[in-house]
């Protein structure tokens, strides 16, 4: 959970909210009770508070009366802080200190999981209330209702308005046309919470969902609050730490399961809402393969830094989502089948009908007596056929389309095939282990090869083997075969002939044979992932979307034109927006690389073919050299080129690229880019393995090359952009490269996380600003259309903020009705987690995106705002490096006043947290540079510089400029309101606390001048807003944040104290647990990590 989620400001009612949030606390309470109040009876009593304290509960005999304890001290301590009363909040929040010192560590640790349990159930509370607030109002703000409304109203014609939405790009293979937004799920690690425990979470907020529900009765209510209490009892039995760091393959898992578990539900809902405002604003409903909002992924493709991303990685995790997507589709189609019963149909759908059965019935009668042919090869020509009527209920089929939550367990899971996983013990049509999809009884007849047959652990143990030989495959399959001999004809004894049949069901027909490919197509993607012979041929499956939507949209085709439009837009136009908006890969998967990885690929090759070296060229030679080639028919690479691992590592990249193509990858992101030539290095290594591999397969390679990004990232090559985008679209090759192969389209990447950490929130901010004003006119130039991809962090420190701002914010003609933007790690899961939100979110994305286009924010008033804000990045700039980079004592200051060492010990995700072994800022990752400083409550990054350009400014008689700034631009609006937001979770006291109990003495006053620098940002941050306090315009998200602070003060002051007994103590893994623990519970309270 995220204040960084749009509306979490909005009016929520606070009676309800406080209702939840006690509920939640009582049962906690309740569950410790049981669990831990015994065991540390003996113990609590000898740390008993001073009673002296009137308004201050004493230590009873168990621990929540310790966590009572605390919060008292600390609610009191904030509301005299509050009121002013800094003397006597200070010596309040000593004597908590004292008494926290006193603790033993098993105290600290239970005490640490108490809160930290607290504040995650503080969120899911939080986060319901916003589903309930986008529930009861109508219109929501920001929804495609209110915008396009608002938009009518506001002079955009119905007719524009429609055109814009539905036909501002040319959508891949049908002739419809429509707004462009993609959200990218990055595997960042910034989600600190198990996959368990959000899981269990997420149950928690569907049970404060039902009650709501005004219609429960008392015994339902007692039932609910047992199931509440079970689900709380787990969460404290269950350990909230990785044990171990996440492979890629998991990372990718888990944003699978977030398409799984939510996105699936609230794509179609979301697209009906689109469909419907725009039916009641134009007139005319969004077309039904038209979609406004794609999803990619990073999830496996991301190698910036992490070496455990290779080849097989990106290709086994491409396949994986595919298999995904295959079984979700099968899923569908199930429930459709069992839908659509009617008989009446079109013509053209009763002779496609008509066509299966009779190649079904002669297929049927082929294989009778088949044995020995089917024994020599059961995976080409499997004698257990689909049948084309169903015969039991499939899941969920007697649940509305619309419903949101799947039949069975609520717990959301995801089991994919593995390294334990054996094909060849299931049949086309069985189900994988764990996962729901339904099927005809007479697949439920076949389980597995048995009696007799082959077991699965023999034959699992078989294929792990060395020496299992091609020979003892064949005699399994022989066994295979074998044991199905016979039942084909068996079953035809149980059902009637199809010439007997009086009528058919032709929609059954249809979308069973849809069904049948759908099941070989996961079986071939099963066989791939594990590495298998894989005989199938190209007409028993599904490759291409078009393929799938194909027969679904002669189904829906037939049924408008029986009088049945009622039918054709429920589930089924359902299922064709899925596929539409999902495709065959659920996300496509971008790669990414650095480019000085490239640069040390070309190194090998021009070195082996004795050219000289390439890095040691200057740009001009690189250019030319590589226009030469990328111009030329024949491949660079010699197949015999010994290389090492590092390059062979980059040149399988581009392999597997090659091989799986645009079908199933989007984008390939260069980080670090500074040059044109670190563009077309890319393109000649993407074009070598594409001749390398078509020349294998005897055919072009699979779908068109991929779309390559530049990454602008530093401040240096943010200032750059523009002149290497002129540089590129200068080379007649590559302009004519983009107009045919890319339909006239450049996409360019902006970094917000490093350029941060490289100067400053705000300089980074305008460099930013302007980097996308330039590569948009240089675009335009030559006439070429830019789509712009933000990659921004969750944090503010890291360019992350509401999504509707952040957008209505960017340089007018920068959104042109596309935009690509990431979200990352602990933003996935708080945007996207549940349904519903999901629905808000895209919404979000929807309605900004197309406001930017048909209302784009206003530019800069006056040159002299552009030269002002020049100054004060200036100044800001100069300010954060002199601290940041260039104080000597600043590095250890870092590494002794935050658990920034420690942070690596959580294992939250598969990558090295620094990208070169060095211990400098340089090369550290700015996530944990921002995560470091959000624990101590500092929030560092995110301010650090501002406050003293604004000063400058303001002392020059330039407040009243910055005044009317702030009134009229909104670029300057939100980079104030962004860093009011930050300034309201800053909290000086609790920073002071860390100061003084982890840093040297020769060092605390570095502390204090920052200190009072943050005070300084504060001051000037609300001379410019106007504001008399922070978060003034914000009152609710002050309120929320207030009411988290006598829960997280404690845990800060827990974390000092661990931290201080760990670094006398660093082998200690009880204490390193617990500090773990405290990073968690802060993480949860401050609703942001990195």
């Amino acid at each position: 959970m995220t204040d960084t989620t749009d509306d979490i400001a909005e009016e929520i009612s606070f009676q309800s909210f406080d209702d939840d949030c006690k509920l939640l606390g009582n049962l906690l309470n309740d569950v410790l009770q049981r669990e831990v109040g015994g065991l540390f009876m003996e113990k609590v009593e000898r740390n008993r508070i001073l009673a002296q304290v009137s308004f201050f509960f004493c230590f009873f005999v168990c621990l929540t009366d310790v966590m009572r304890g605390c919060i008292e001290y600390c609610s009191s301590a904030c509301n005299m802080r509050l009121a002013g009363i800094e003397d006597t909040a200070e010596l309040l929040e000593k004597k908590l200190t004292l008494e926290i010192s006193k603790m033993t560590l098993e105290e600290a640790l239970t005490l640490a999981r108490a809160f930290s349990h607290y504040l995650n159930l503080m969120g899911i509370a939080e986060t319901h209330h916003r589903v309930r607030k986008s529930r009861n109002m109508a219109p929501m703000s920001k929804s495609c209702d209110d915008i396009f409304g608002k938009l009518v109203q506001g002079g955009i014609s119905p007719d524009e308005l429609y055109d814009t939405v539905c036909k501002q790009v040319f959508f891949f293979f049908f002739s419809s046309w429509c707004l462009e937004v993609e959200i990218v799920l990055t595997a960042h690690p910034t989600q600190i919470n198990r996959r368990t425990l959000q899981y269990k979470h997420i149950r928690i907020a569907h049970l404060l969902d039902y009650n709501d529900r005004p219609d429960l009765g008392h015994e339902d209510r007692e039932m609910l609050i047992e199931d509440l209490v079970r689900e709380i009892t787990s969460i404290w039995q269950t350990d909230e730490l990785r044990r171990h760091k996440p492979t890629p393959v998991d990372e990718a898992r888990a944003g699978l399961n977030i398409v799984e578990q939510s996105l699936w539900k609230a794509v179609p809902h979301y697209l009906r809402r689109v469909s419907n405002a725009l039916k009641k604003h134009t007139g005319n409903p969004l077309p039904l393969t038209c979609t406004p909002i794609k999803l990619g992924s990073w999830m496996g493709g991301d190698r910036d830094g992490n070496p455990n991303v290779t080849a097989k990685v990106t290709r086994d995790v491409s396949l994986l989502s595919r298999w995904m997507a295959i079984d979700l589709y099968i899923r569908e189609v199930d429930s459709l089948r069992f839908e659509l019963s009617m008989n009446q149909c079109s013509d053209k759908l009763s002779k496609v009908a008509h066509d299966i059965l009779e190649r079904d019935t002669s297929s049927e009668d082929r294989h009778e007596g088949r044995g020995q042919a089917l024994s020599r090869n059961p995976l080409k020509h499997p004698s257990q056929q689909v049948p084309s009527l169903p015969t039991q209920l499939p899941a969920r089929a007697d649940l509305p389309s619309c419903t949101e939550n799947s039949g069975g367990s609520h717990y959301p899971k995801l089991e994919c095939p593995g390294t334990e996983y054996l094909p060849l013990n299931r049949q086309d049509g069985q189900d994988s282990p764990g996962l729901e999809s339904s099927h005809d009884s007479c697949h439920n007849s076949i389980k597995s090869l048995t009696n007799g047959s082959i077991t699965s652990t023999q034959s699992a143990a078989a294929l792990r083997n060395s020496s299992f030989t091609s020979s003892a495959l064949l005699a399994q399959r022989k066994l295979f075969a074998e044991s199905k001999i016979g039942r084909s004809s068996f079953q035809k004894l149980l059902e009637p002939r199809l010439s007997q049949q009086p009528e058919i069901d032709p929609y059954r027909i249809v979308l069973g044979n849809v069904k049948e490919k759908l099941m070989k197509t996961r079986r071939r993607l099963e066989l791939l992932l594990e590495d298998l012979p894989c005989e199938y041929d190209s007409w028993d499956y599904y490759e291409t979307t078009d393929q799938l939507l194909n027969p679904l949209l002669l189904c829906y085709e037939s049924l408008q034109l029986c009088g049945s439009g009622v039918l054709a837009d429920g589930r089924l136009a359902d299922l064709i927006r899925r596929v539409v908006t999902f495709g065959m890969v659920l996300m496509k998967l971008d790669l990414r690389q650095e480019s000085g990885r490239h640069a040390e690929t070309l190194d090998a090759i021009t070195t082996y073919l004795d050219m000289g070296t390439y890095s040691e060229w200057d740009e001009e030679k690189k250019l030319e050299f590589l226009t030469r080639e990328l111009k030329g028919k024949r491949p660079l690479v010699p197949p015999s080129i010994e290389v090492a691992a590092d390059v062979k590592e980059v040149l399988d990249t581009f392999r597997v690229a090659a091989e799986l193509g645009s079908d199933s990858l989007g984008a390939y992101v260069i980080s670090m880019a500074s040059n044109a030539s670190d563009v077309l290095a890319v393109e000649l290594l993407q074009k070598d393995a594409r001749l390398a591999v078509s020349g294998e397969l005897g055919r072009p390679c699979p779908g068109g090359t991929l779309r390559v990004v530049p990454l602008f990232e530093t401040v240096k090559d943010l200032r750059g952009a523009g002149s290497v985008i002129r540089k590129l679209l200068s080379i007649d090759w590559y302009r004519e490269h983009i107009i045919k192969n890319h339909n006239g389209h450049q996409e360019v990447m902006v970094g917000y996380s490093d350029s941060g950490k490289d100067a400053g929130r705000f300089t980074a901010a305008w460099e930013l600003y302007k980097a996308q004003e330039d590569v948009v006119a240089a675009c335009n130039e030559y006439g070429i259309k830019v789509t712009l991809f933000h990659g921004r962090g969750g944090s503010i420190g890291r360019g992350g903020g509401p999504t509707y701002l952040a957008i209505q914010s960017q340089p007018p003609g920068s959104v042109m009705g596309t935009l690509r933007s990431t979200e990352q790690g602990e933003m996935v899961q708080a945007k996207f987690g549940l349904p519903q939100t999901a629905v808000r979110q895209l919404e979000i994305y929807t309605t900004a995106v197309l406001l930017a286009t048909l209302k784009p924010p206003q530019p800069p008033r006056e040159e002299k705002w552009r030269n002002l804000m020049e100054e004060i990045s200036k100044i800001s700039c100069q300010h954060y490096r002199s601290t940041v980079y260039e104080n000597p004592e600043f590095l250890a200051y870092f590494h002794e006043a935050t658990p920034q060492a420690e942070l690596g010990f959580l294992n939250i995700g598969s990558r090295p947290t620094r990208r070169k072994s060095s211990t400098g800022i340089g090369h550290l990752r700015a996530i944990p540079w921002v995560f470091a400083w959000t624990q101590t409550r500092f929030v560092l990054p995110a301010w650090l510089g501002f406050g003293a350009g604004l000063k400058g400014a303001c002392e020059k008689g330039h407040t009243e400029d910055l005044k009317a700034m702030y009134k009229e631009w909104p670029f300057f609006q939100s980079t104030i309101d962004l860093i009011e937001m930050v300034l309201g979770k800053a909290d000086i006291p609790i920073a002071k606390h860390y100061d003084e109990e982890l840093v040297s003495q020769s060092r605390q006053e570095l502390g204090a001048e920052l200190r009072r620098e943050l005070m300084t940002t504060e001051k000037y941050v609300l001379v410019v807003s106007g504001h008399e306090k922070l978060s003034e315009n914000n009152r609710s998200l002050r309120r929320l944040i207030e009411s988290r602070l006598p829960y997280l003060n404690p845990m800060n002051m827990l974390q000092v104290e661990v931290l201080k007994r760990l670094r006398r103590d660093d082998d200690n893994h009880k204490l390193r647990d617990a500090l773990l623990i405290t990073i968690n519970g802060i993480a949860a309270g401050m609703r942001n990590t990195g």
